[in-house]
């Protein structure tokens, strides 16, 4: 039995800026595309992203979603998605957490340039 994928968001909110990025300016539906092709892909193989070491998990997102795995999907234009994987049995769910750019991406793990 193989076991069914799915993408979905971490709560409401998220879902809902997402849909309406698909309304907006022509890089917000630039980028709606984007992650709608990486769901896309995400529900073909939720493993496709780059796996975050454990210990560079930002705090918050393991405080605030209880989560123990984080991947990235690297998006056009040094867009990040990230998200984490959730599995039993019968279901596999990516869960999209956000959605950053490369700017905001080095700032919430803390890299820095010298």
């Amino acid at each position: 039995m193989t076991r069914k994928i799915n993408v979905a968001f971490i709560d409401k909110k998220l879902k809902k800026t997402f849909n309406k990025l698909e309304k907006g300016k022509s890089e917000n539906k630039e980028l709606y595309l984007f992650i709608d092709r990486a769901m896309d892909d995400l529900k073909t193989n939720p493993a496709c992203g780059i796996q975050i070491p454990s210990k560079l998990i930002p705090k918050e997102y393991i405080k605030k979603y209880n989560i123990n795995n984080l991947w990235k999907y690297n998006l056009p234009n040094a867009w990040r998605l990230l998200y984490t994987i959730k599995a039993n049995e019968v279901l596999i769910v990516s869960v999209v957490i956000e959605w950053l750019s490369h700017k905001d991406y080095e700032k919430r793990f803390k890299y820095k340039k010298k």
